[in-house]
C-alpha cells in the first residue's frame, strides 16, 4: 500500500492552539472530500504532515488536490529509520527512476534529535549508495542543478523517500474564517468565491453563475438559491466586481462588510485563471 505525504504550509505559522485547531479542520475537509469522491484511504495526522494510505494513488492524488490548506503532495517509499535500511531502500527506489547518464542529488531532512545521524550522513551515505546501484549507467552526482533529485525524510522511527512533488492550491482549511455569501453571477462572481473558500471562508453561494464548479472544492458548499433556511451567522458578502465597475455597486444596501477579491484584475486575468484551476480538476 502506498503512502503519500500531505503539507501544508501558511497553517505552520499559527501559533500552537490555532495550528492544532486548522490542522484537525484540513484532516476532516481531507476526509469529506475523499468521501464525496468515492475513495478509500487513511489519512493519519502527524508533526507538519499527513500521511495517507491507500490502493489507488491517482485517486487520492485527484481528490486531495482539491481541498484547500494542502500545499503539496508526495508518493513515497517507506523504511525504518536505521540508516542501512535507508541506503537500501533508496538505491532500490532509485533504479527506475534514473536514467543512462543522467545526474542527481539527494536532499535529505531529518526530524528529532534521537536518531544517531545527521541530515548530512542520511545525504552523504543515500546518495553513494545510489550511485553504486546505478554506476553501470554512467551516472553522475550534480548537487547544483541535477536532472532529478531524490528526497530523503526521516521522521521519528520512519523514512519516507521521494522524487517529486505534486503542487496544489494551499490557502487555508475551509471553515477556519467565517462564512460569507457569494454572489456568483459570472465567472468573476465565481473566481471571487473561489478566492474566499482559499482563504478558509465557508462560502454560501447564491446566483446563475457555476456554482458546480464550485462544488468540486467544497462538496458541502450551500447552495441558498435552493435553500430556504436561514445560512446562519456570516461576517459578509462577496462580489465579482472589477475596479471600473465598482462605482456601480451600491454597498450602502449590504449590512456587513462587502469583499472585492478580483477588483484588482483584468477581465483576461480572471479568464485565464479560472481556465487554469479548470485544467487541474
Amino acid at each position: 500500500m502506498a503512502v503519500i505525504l500531505v503539507r501544508y504550509a501558511e497553517i505552520g505559522l499559527k501559533s500552537t492552539p490555532v495550528r492544532t485547531r486548522f490542522e484537525n479542520r484540513l484532516k476532516d475537509n481531507m476526509l469529506t472530500m475523499l468521501a464525496a469522491d468515492r475513495v478509500e484511504a487513511l489519512v493519519k495526522k502527524g508533526e507538519a504532515r499527513y500521511y495517507v494510505e491507500t490502493d489507488d494513488v491517482e485517486a487520492v492524488i485527484g481528490s486531495l488536490r482539491k481541498v484547500f490548506g494542502i500545499a503539496s503532495l508526495s508518493v513515497a517509499e517507506v523504511c525504518s529509520a536505521d540508516l542501512n535500511d535507508i541506503c537500501k531502500t533508496a538505491a532500490q527506489y532509485s533504479l527506475g527512476r534514473i536514467s543512462e547518464g543522467q545526474s542527481f542529488a539527494v536532499r535529505a531532512r531529518r526530524e528529532g534529535n534521537h536518531h544517531p545521524f545527521t541530515s548530512m550522513d542520511v545525504g552523504r551515505e543515500a546518495g553513494s549508495a545510489i550511485f553504486i546501484a546505478n554506476e553501470a549507467k554512467g551516472i553522475k552526482v550534480d548537487l547544483s542543478n541535477p536532472d532529478i533529485i531524490f528526497y530523503v525524510e526521516v521522521r521519528n522511527n520512519k523514512t519516507y523517500i521521494f522524487a517529486s512533488y505534486v503542487r496544489c492550491h494551499a490557502g487555508l482549511p475551509i471553515g477556519t474564517q467565517g462564512r460569507v455569501v457569494a454572489e456568483v453571477n459570472d465567472d468573476r462572481g465565481v473566481l471571487s468565491a473561489w478566492l474566499m473558500m482559499k482563504r478558509g471562508c465557508k462560502v454560501y453561494a447564491r446566483g446563475t453563475g457555476d456554482i458546480k464548479f464550485l462544488v468540486n472544492f467544497d462538496p458541502d458548499l450551500k447552495d441558498i438559491n435552493e435553500r430556504i433556511d436561514d445560512p446562519g451567522k456570516i461576517y459578509g458578502f462577496v462580489r465579482g466586481t472589477s475596479l471600473k465597475d465598482l462605482e456601480t455597486v451600491d454597498v450602502s444596501k449590504y449590512t456587513l462588510p462587502v469583499y472585492f477579491p478580483t477588483i484588482g484584475m483584468t477581465d483576461k486575468e480572471v479568464e485565464d485563471l479560472l481556465e487554469s484551476i479548470k485544467i487541474d480538476l
